[in-house]
């Protein structure tokens, strides 16, 4: 995967933490302006093709079912430029905060494409490569920096990104057991993947097989391949508003008089969905 980083909102440590994991910003797939933005479109191999359509029903699938990661709303395996694949669009993540639950979940969606290469396919491409920086990233951040990892304590350590190399401000002892703790924490959550990837291998097919065929899956065609997601929450998820509020738009829409202007009803606009080239 690769994140083009085009506009960062942050809201402070937590929200920085998680930019490195989805960028915000809002495009249609099938806009003109895209090939400015992304590339042209790239002709690649058929075994090419087939490895980033199984890579990405990964990433769908486990998304689907991990709780705390936010689903997948629409993907497409159409490559441009000399890196990007393919493109994810995500509801977009308005948490202020995140808990240790959600960042594994996180985790796990995130290594959903190399498990699915490593269950489906039998073998591994690089297309990982981006996926592992994140996680790599994100497994730091939690041990290192948020006071996630009993063996470290409640002790930060942030890391400076100017580029310049600094001194570490904990012993080489400290330093090993943070990489330990990162490397303990990443195979747990590939361990979970792959068996999540085992238990819904025919689903990631049918997914992987209808890319191949339509190239690009919205929403709708994942519900009919995965049915709703299987999560009830007493209070309204990213998903749950952002399907909202699609569907108000919708009825606004219909309701407005033909070279009218719908009325403003003073509600907050919604969720704009969140695409990451792959």
């Amino acid at each position: 995967m690769v994140i083009i980083a085009l506009h960062v909102m942050s809201r402070g440590v937590i929200i920085d933490f998680t930019s490195f994991f989805c960028i915000s910003f809002s495009f249609s797939f099938l806009h003109p302006n895209n090939q400015i933005l992304l590339g042209f479109k790239q002709v690649i191999s058929k075994l090419e093709r087939k490895t980033v359509a199984y890579h990405e029903s990964g990433h769908a699938v486990s998304g689907w079912f991990l709780e705390h990661a936010e689903p997948l709303l629409k993907v497409t395996i159409v490559p441009r430029g000399t890196a990007a694949l393919g493109f994810a669009q995500y509801v977009p993540n308005e948490n202020l905060l995140m808990t240790k639950e959600q960042l594994f979940d996180m985790t796990c969606m995130t290594l959903g494409g190399r498990a699915a290469e490593q269950v489906l396919l039998g073998k591994i491409s690089t297309g990982a490569q981006n996926d592992l920086e994140k996680v790599t990233k994100m497994t730091y951040a939690q041990v290192a920096v948020y006071g996630f990892s009993d063996k470290v304590g409640l002790l930060s350590f942030p890391q400076r990104e100017d580029g310049f190399e600094m001194s570490k401000p904990y012993s080489n002892k400290t330093g090993a057991i943070i990489d330990g703790e990162v490397r303990e924490w990443v195979a747990k959550a590939y361990e979970k993947t792959v068996q999540l990837i085992e238990e819904h291998k025919e689903q990631v097919a049918q997914i992987a097989e209808l890319l191949l065929e339509k190239e690009v899956l919205h929403q709708e065609d994942l519900v009919r391949v995965l049915g709703e997601r299987p999560f009830k929450s007493s209070e309204l998820t990213n998903y749950d508003r952002f399907k909202q509020g699609f569907e108000d738009e919708e009825t606004k829409s219909m309701q407005t008089p033909e070279g009218g202007i719908a009325d403003d009803d003073g509600s907050a606009p919604p969720l704009v969905p969140q695409v990451v080239p792959t």
